[in-house]
Order: C-alpha cells, then structure tokens, then sequence
C-alpha cells in the first residue's frame, strides 16, 4: 500500500494521552514535508488522531510507523498504527457508518477511511489490530 519510502520510519510507542500529542505532532510534520494544503494536513491528522487513540484505548498501546512516500509525480504520507490488543472481532461492522463505542473524537474507523486515499485494516481476535493509511498531496513535486 502506498508508494515508495523516501526515507526512514520514524517510530512513535502510544502507550498514554501524551503520546496522542507526539503522534498528531509527526503527522502534521510529514504533511508538511509531503507538501499537503491545510486541509489536506487536517484530513491526515484527524485521522492518524482517530487511529492512535483507536490503538491506546481499544489496543491497550501500541505504535505507529510513519514514512514519507513517493510515487512518479506525488509525495505522501504512510501511517502504520499496530497493537497487541484484543483485535476486532467484526472489521466490517467497524467500518460501518455510525458504529461507536463512544470514545475518541466519534469518526471511528470508518470516519478515518474516509479522510483518506489509502486504508487497510488486518486484525484478528486475541492478536491485535494493524491499520494502515496513506494520503496523497494533491500538490504535484
């Protein structure tokens, strides 16, 4: 999914509330990098938000990759959030317009999908949850 690396991961834990600031923090960063529009920017770490606490409060912690990406003509962000946690024991009723446990900021998984070009969910009972997204600068390079 998504392009060819440009460089070098950087790897953030998302084990408490503080870490949610970090992990919006270095998606803004690569947004910027991949030259993205304010709203481009906003999608991306609206998203990546959902997604990282998605991963403290229903994974119990995890990490998050995040790698800028090319592809002829385009720059962009790749996020890949994982945990160990309990998993989703129905990835397509997650997905689902209006499905909510009631945390976070109310888009769920289907929300973040959404906000972005690329999205992908791998997640099996009691081995935990990988999401991955990439979003694309609609700014050519």
């Amino acid at each position: 999914m998504g392009g060819a690396p440009a460089s070098a991961p950087t790897v953030l834990s998302i084990g408490s509330d503080a870490d949610l600031i970090r992990v919006r923090r270095a998606a803004r960063e690569a947004a910027v990098r991949a030259g993205m529009s304010l709203a481009e920017q906003t999608r991306v770490i609206t998203a990546s938000s959902e997604l990282a606490r998605n991963t403290l409060v229903h994974g119990g912690g995890g990490r998050v990759e995040i790698s800028d990406v090319t592809r002829p003509g385009r720059r962009g962000v790749r996020m890949v959030f994982a945990d160990e946690g309990p998993g989703i024991p129905d990835v397509a009723r997650a997905l689902t317009d209006g499905f909510s446990t009631g945390t976070g900021l109310g888009l769920g998984l289907g929300g973040a999908r959404r906000l972005v070009e690329e999205f992908g969910v791998d997640s099996r009972p009691g081995r935990g949850t990988t999401v991955t997204i990439v979003s694309w600068s609609r700014n050519p390079t």
